[in-house]
């Protein structure tokens, strides 16, 4: 089903006045087009959903076996999504303005421990271009706490080795300085002075991080790899981009 015209000025009016991510813009819009599925087969459009329709989309969801955390997100775009009708004028009435969410709770992420953490550092091959530059990408995010599409996007004009800092443009296009710990500083030093012109053969790119097809890293490309270090290290947790972000956290609290 093609999505409706409306779902994308909904979308280029969140990046513009909120500047959400790519990911974030996706989400919506997979969720949005998920809503205008369901409401086709009980012949509605978006524009004229009513709460009983909203209702009756997640009631399903939930008879699906979708968990409250799943049924609360497609309830968060569809609640953006129709104040945006109500404000642009395109609806009078917000069919979503009563429904409460489903209480979810609040689980603790888990984090590696220091060893696991100093396994997966000390896994990439440094005699290969490759090794040194998943070395630099690992040390990176564990020292510095960026996010998987922050690492993956970093552009050489954001990274001053002399300083120690590198530039993220964050959540919300708001900008922050990072302070580079001395081994990030020595991984991603050797990385840039040998392995990225190893990787580039000649070629230019803006990212700092490169693959063999001399164009920058994807966060896809960057989640297999650390599964793939994972299982040479014989780390059994289910692993994630995210829980080395909250395992850096973690360390910094357990050592004051």
């Amino acid at each position: 089903m093609q999505q409706d015209p409306i779902v994308e000025r909904f979308l280029d009016g969140l990046w513009a006045e909120r500047g959400h991510s790519d990911n974030s813009l996706q989400s919506y819009r997979h969720d949005l087009l998920h809503l205008q599925q369901c409401l086709a087969k009980r012949n509605r459009v978006l524009k004229d959903a009513t709460r009983e329709d909203i209702l009756a989309v997640l009631a399903n969801e939930v008879q699906q076996g979708k968990s409250p955390r799943s049924v609360s997100r497609y309830l968060s775009a569809y609640r953006q999504f129709f104040r945006w009708l109500v404000r642009e004028g395109n609806i009078s009435t917000d069919p979503v303005a009563l429904i409460e969410s489903p209480k979810t709770g609040r689980g603790l992420p888990k984090a590696l421990t220091e060893s696991q953490i100093e396994a997966l550092l000390n896994a990439p091959d440094m005699d290969t271009s490759l090794g040194v530059r998943d070395k630099a990408m690992l040390e990176l995010m564990y020292a510095t706490g960026l996010r998987v599409s922050e690492l993956v996007k970093l552009e050489l004009s954001n990274v001053n080795v002399n300083q120690c800092i590198v530039r993220v443009m964050g959540k919300g296009r708001k900008e922050r300085l990072v302070p580079l710990g001395d081994e990030a500083l020595e991984s991603l030093s050797r990385y840039m002075r040998e392995s990225r012109p190893d990787l580039l053969k000649g070629a230019t790119c803006d990212q700092v991080f490169v693959t063999t097809r001399k164009a920058g890293m994807t966060r896809q490309a960057f989640w297999y790899m650390i599964k793939r270090y994972a299982v040479r290290c014989g780390i059994s947790e289910k692993l994630s981009p995210h829980m080395l972000r909250h395992s850096f956290a973690t360390h910094l609290l357990n050592h004051g």
